[in-house]
């Protein structure tokens, strides 16, 4: 009989092989899933006798240790797929998480910012280029240009920062993403953002610019560097984010790559943007994915209605 992290290690591997999932997911699986055990061996339960019982004697110790509504239906989403491994290896009758309820939690909105605050960190890190030489000038010029695609594209930070240089091949209005799954999608780049990357690879070892010729580099990344990954890594660019908030007299907490994934978005959203546009431009496998921004599109009828409808009054306003 396997032990109970035999089977765990047979579920992760299965799904980096059948499922593909970014190296991410697959530590909040490791995270999640090894807590999940512990729990069991003290109470000394195998998993090939587990029963509804102790998945949810494992959630009320986790909401007893103040563990949030998202993060336990993190864990029992987690178990679900672990548990439906199990029934299809013939290690379980059926799956015993099934018909477990998950905490109930307010969806909460996606943190955001302002047209007028993004166009004040484009405007500093532009600053930051024309006040820098040498290799602090290159840094800057690097920096502005992520900061430019992140904003044109929405990509993931981690997408962001691993782009490969092969994707710069074929038609230069456009790249070519592979995200999450393997899924491979398409996003448009704004005049800015492919400004920002021609002067970017235009980069001569100096730190200076030289429009006639690409940045010569060896390395298979687009932003390379002397990290583990061979690339910039996306705690660095967070870091340097966080920066840019302070030079620009924004809180840096308020500031980071998913404020500006979900600033992209609502952006859009909000100038008239279709829902399904935006799903794909994110890579959102799931059109409920993008619906926690939603709340743009509502703002924006009512606006709508209040400013076009006949009958509309300025104090007989829709709310």
């Amino acid at each position: 009989m396997q032990t109970n992290r035999q089977h765990l290690a047979a579920f992760l591997e299965t799904i980096t092989a059948e499922r593909g999932v970014a190296a991410n997911t697959l530590d909040g699986y490791t995270r999640d899933l090894s807590d999940f055990i512990a729990f069991l061996e003290s109470g000394n339960h195998p998993l090939e006798t587990i029963s509804p019982a102790e998945i949810t004697a494992y959630m009320r110790a986790q909401a007893g240790h103040g563990l949030a509504p998202a993060s336990r239906a993190r864990r029992l989403s987690a178990i679900r797929q672990f548990m439906k491994f199990l029934v299809a290896e013939n290690i379980l009758a059926d799956n015993p998480a099934f018909a477990i309820a998950g905490p109930k939690r307010e969806r909460a909105l996606p943190k955001t910012l302002s047209v007028a605050e993004v166009d004040r960190l484009i405007e500093i890190a532009e600053k930051m280029v024309a006040q820098s030489t040498g290799k602090d000038r290159a840094r800057a010029i690097r920096f502005h240009c992520l900061l430019e695609l992140l904003y044109a594209t929405g990509l993931r930070v981690t997408e962001l920062v691993s782009l490969p240089r092969s994707v710069l091949r074929g038609d230069d209005r456009l790249l070519t993403i592979k995200g999450k799954g393997g899924r491979e999608r398409q996003v448009p780049l704004s005049r800015p953002a492919r400004q920002a990357l021609d002067r970017y690879l235009g980069l001569t070892p100096t730190g200076e610019t030289d429009p006639a010729s690409a940045r010569a580099t060896e390395s298979k990344w687009l932003f390379p560097s002397s990290s583990a990954e061979g690339h910039l890594t996306r705690q660095r660019f967070a870091q340097d984010l966080k920066e840019l908030a302070i030079r620009a007299g924004l809180a840096p907490e308020r500031v980071s790559p998913h404020v500006l994934r979900h600033a992209f978005a609502s952006h859009l959203l909000d100038r008239g943007a279709d829902l399904r546009a935006v799903q794909q431009l994110l890579g959102h496998a799931d059109i409920s994915t993008t619906e926690i921004y939603t709340h743009v599109l509502e703002e924006r009828l009512k606006k709508l209605v209040n400013d076009h409808h006949p009958l509309a009054q300025a104090k007989a306003t829709v709310k």
